[in-house]
This record gives structure tokens, C-alpha cells and sequence, in this order.
């Protein structure tokens, strides 16, 4: 029954393991550049909002 559903007799496949490998480096290293976007996006959101602050503390314009 156990070698039913592992899938067949010989064990696994060799071309199975290593796209599966291929996939989980792939996805680390989304995960690694998902985490370095973030990080830059706050970096921008903070300097924007650095920016707006100090734009409407500055005195009117007068007319």
C-alpha cells in the first residue's frame, strides 16, 4: 500500500527531486527579493512622508 502511494516502486525520481530543488531555491529567492522591495519601499514611503511634512511646515506663499 506505501509503494502505492509514494508513486511507484523504484523510489523517487531523479528528474522529480531535482526540479523540486529547482523550485524551492526559486522560490527563495522570491521570497529574499519580495523582502529587499519591501524594504526599499518603506525607505521610499518614509522619504515621501519626510518630504510632505517638511513642504506643510513651510510658510504660505503670499498672493
Amino acid at each position: 500500500m506505501a509503494k502505492a502511494l509514494f508513486g511507484h516502486v523504484g523510489g523517487p525520481d531523479p528528474q522529480m527531486v531535482q526540479e523540486m530543488r529547482r523550485l524551492q531555491k526559486r522560490v527563495r529567492d522570491l521570497e529574499d527579493e519580495v523582502g529587499r522591495l519591501q524594504a526599499r519601499n518603506d525607505a521610499l514611503a518614509a522619504t515621501i512622508t519626510d518630504v510632505a511634512v517638511s513642504s506643510s511646515e513651510r510658510e504660505p506663499a503670499l498672493a
